[in-house]
């Protein structure tokens, strides 16, 4: 009976690797990592190795195994049990996904047959601009910072130009814009940074940039205004050069228009920072002071005053941020956590862009509620030194918290009857489900 118990394991255990087996990097893997990972990981890229080719990615595989299974890569940093989870760049890997390469490293790594592997993926060069293939067209108008010498001394170092801009003859209206850092050495040392034209009709914050998040379309018959006349574009630039220097480093912005005299039925004001290091007319930053090796939580509350479509998510804190929701409390009492990122990177700075139909629509009057989460104990992976007491600051070392929200306001009647629509949708879904 002993026998036959151990026979049958061992049939278990061959069948189990003759499974792993069949898992090869030309046949099973590569697609994953050329749909989801080389975007990044190529050659001239910022990303420490290029996963085009086989030879490359045997060789680290198991570090990639180990990222995988810990879903730090690709980076995706939503917590995947509570708030929407329909994202329009949704990055993380599927569970079936993450096994196949896990099976895949517990095999050795096998090739397969190279007859197997996928076409290479079209990769926009470098210095090409990302949006331009899916427009057809390069910009319609491209703003440059003037140069800056980033020293390769590790230290935070901010530019912040006022650049002259001769103005268009014409309003018009931004459909989508990229932020172009220099290529190649500019992708290693701005961490983020944001554009804004200053008109004497008022500022206007038309791009904002951090490391994952370079571009963003808005939505169908959602846009920007972009005055006529002269002014100011602003930069605010933040370089972290971790020991690589970027001499005279020129950062573009390139904008789209909708046609000209078309104009979009939503004005939107894009991505609007929200604080949540704040105390009532307190100094910003005043209620951060986080004690060696320990914790902190901080929130910060925003009245919503107009009927309020939620397009994106964007948490920015810095080298001890562990974590920040943003939750909904409605007029009538409920609560609902929109979204949580519970495993924030300061390295990252992702826009999570609802899917359209999970956008919220918030009624005039709801409360957007954000609570940050910071950890300056040695569990966290990314602390410099978990013996500091840690206070508000610009530089990584310090701290702060705000999001980025991107934000369009409606009138009561589209608020209505987008309202209306989802409430229809819903119960047509339901209806169909055999409710």
């Amino acid at each position: 009976m002993m026998k036959l118990g151990v026979a049958l394991l061992a049939a278990t255990a061959a069948t189990t690797g003759l499974e792993a087996q069949q898992v090869t990097f030309a046949r099973d893997v590569a697609p994953i990592f050329f749909e989801n990972c080389v975007e990044c990981h190529r050659t001239n890229s910022f990303a420490p190795m290029s996963l085009l080719d086989y030879q490359t990615a045997r060789r680290y595989a198991q570090r990639i195994k180990s990222r995988v299974e810990q879903r730090l890569m690709p980076p995706w940093h939503v917590d995947q049990t509570v708030g929407i989870q329909q994202f329009e760049n949704e990055a993380s890997l599927s569970d079936a996904e993450i096994e196949t390469i896990v099976q895949w490293v517990d095999a050795g790594a096998p090739e397969g047959n190279p007859a197997d592997l996928p076409p290479l993926p079209r990769l926009a060069e470098g210095d090409a601009w990302e949006l331009e293939e899916a427009f057809g067209r390069p910009p319609d108008l491209i703003v440059r910072s003037s140069p800056y010498d980033v020293i390769a001394n590790g230290q935070d170092q901010w530019w912040g130009p006022s650049i002259p801009f001769e103005g268009l003859a014409e309003e018009r209206w931004i459909s989508a814009y990229e932020f172009k850092p220099s290529f190649p050495l500019g992708l290693n040392v701005v961490h983020h940074g944001h554009a804004t034209l200053r008109t004497p009709d008022g500022p206007v914050a038309f791009a904002h940039y951090g490391v994952g998040k370079r571009w963003e379309t808005f939505p169908q018959d959602i846009g920007m205004r972009w005055p006529a006349g002269e002014g100011e574009v602003e930069w605010n630039l933040h370089y972290f050069p971790v020991g690589t220097a970027a001499p005279q480093d020129v950062v573009e912005v390139g904008l789209w228009f909708y046609p000209e005299g078309q104009e979009p039925e939503l004005e939107t004001r894009g991505e609007v920072l929200l604080r949540v290091d704040r105390m009532g007319g307190m100094p910003r930053g005043g209620d951060i002071l986080i004690p060696p090796g320990g914790q902190q939580v901080i929130q910060g509350v925003h009245v919503i005053d107009e009927p309020t479509l939620v397009n994106s998510f964007r948490p920015h804190m810095h080298m001890r941020g562990k974590e920040m929701s943003m939750e909904a409390i409605y007029p009538d009492g409920r609560r609902e956590v929109l979204s949580k990122v519970g495993n924030y990177k300061h390295n990252w700075q992702i826009s999570y862009q609802f899917a359209p139909e999970a956008k919220p629509l918030l009624p005039r009057g709801s409360v957007l509620l954000f609570t940050s989460v910071f950890d300056n104990s040695a569990a966290n992976p990314l602390n410099p030194d978990p013996e500091q007491w840690v206070v508000f600051g610009r530089r990584g070392v310090d701290e702060m918290s705000h999001a980025w929200v991107g934000i369009t306001e409606l009138d009561q009647e589209d608020f209505d009857r987008r309202v209306a629509e989802r409430q229809a949708k819903l119960v047509s879904q339901l209806d169909g489900n055999g409710r």
